[in-house]
Parts: C-alpha cells; sequence; structure tokens
C-alpha cells in the first residue's frame, strides 16, 4: 500500500490533469510504443512551439481524470504506453501534429482516440480534423469568399466608368 504522501502527490496530479482536460478544446490519446529519441524529441519541440501541452501519462492517473471530467468512453482505449497532447483553443493543431508523427513514423507511433470540445471521439475522427487545413488557411478563404463579391463589384464599376469616359 503506497503511503499517504504519495496518495496526496497522486490525487493532486489527478486534479490537475483533470483541471487541463476540462480548460482543452481537443485532446489526442496516443501509443508511442517503438518510437526513437531523437524522433520523440523534435515531436515534442513541434507540439511545444504550436502551444500544445504533450506528455506521457500512467492509464490509471487518466482513467481517474477521465472521469472527474465526464469522459469516462475513453477508458477503454488506456491500454499499453500512453501519452496525450491537449490543445487549449485550436481544435485542428494537436490532431494534425499527432497525426503528421503518426505518418512519418510508419506506424511505430499510433492514435488511440481523443475527445473535441468535452466530447470523446475515435480515431477516425480525430484523423479527419488532422486532414483539415489550419485555422489561419481557413479564416483566410473565408475572407477570400466574403471580399470577392466586392471585388466583382469596383471592377464592373471601374469598367462603366471607362466607359462613359470613351463616349
Amino acid at each position: 500500500m503506497p503511503s499517504p504522501k504519495i496518495l496526496k502527490k497522486k490525487e493532486k496530479f489527478v486534479d490537475d490533469l483533470a483541471e487541463k482536460l476540462k480548460n482543452s478544446a481537443c485532446g489526442v490519446i496516443t501509443n508511442y510504443k517503438g518510437i526513437d529519441v531523437a524522433n520523440d524529441t523534435k515531436f515534442r519541440k513541434s507540439m511545444r512551439e504550436a502551444g500544445v501541452d504533450y506528455f506521457v501519462v500512467k492509464n490509471s492517473l487518466l482513467n481517474r481524470a477521465f472521469a472527474k471530467v465526464g469522459l469516462e468512453e475513453l477508458n477503454v482505449h488506456l491500454k499499453g504506453e500512453t501519452a496525450i497532447a491537449l490543445s487549449k483553443e485550436d481544435i485542428i493543431i494537436a490532431p494534425k501534429l499527432v497525426f503528421e508523427q503518426v505518418e512519418s513514423s510508419k506506424g511505430v507511433y499510433s492514435i488511440k482516440a481523443g475527445f473535441i470540445d468535452g466530447k470523446a471521439v475515435d480515431k477516425a475522427t480525430i484523423e479527419e480534423y488532422a486532414k483539415l487545413p489550419s485555422k489561419d488557411v481557413l479564416v483566410s478563404k473565408l475572407l477570400f469568399v466574403l471580399q470577392a463579391p466586392m471585388q466583382k463589384l469596383a471592377i464592373g464599376l471601374s469598367e462603366v466608368a471607362k466607359q462613359k469616359e470613351s463616349a
């Protein structure tokens, strides 16, 4: 039986982890078995630069944290080695970075499942989100679509003005 001091530390860790899960827009549960140190270091650096919190966690502790935030259905995926990537605001960046790691590792690294906006999702859904363009690209496409009619109107008015000048 663990000492009360160790139990208190674990309870604090679970509470902190539950708070992180609650404050995250997206989370991806992964299996990191077989990844080499060089690739792991590079991957962790890219995650930090993107503002994604990525860490290895014991399945039993993650299980308890999921229970605290209402994501118990993800507990079936907590087998083997488990790491989790959490994104606070952007629901696309964590899946995208993890999916890139899966692709580059040729199957050594894998996605188990995840959650988006507090709802559990399967591996296929995480992969769909990973294939979406980034938030910046989506915003720029939207702005282009909204700007196009105005641009065409301005061109049309300019052509009408040119015709009236030449006549």
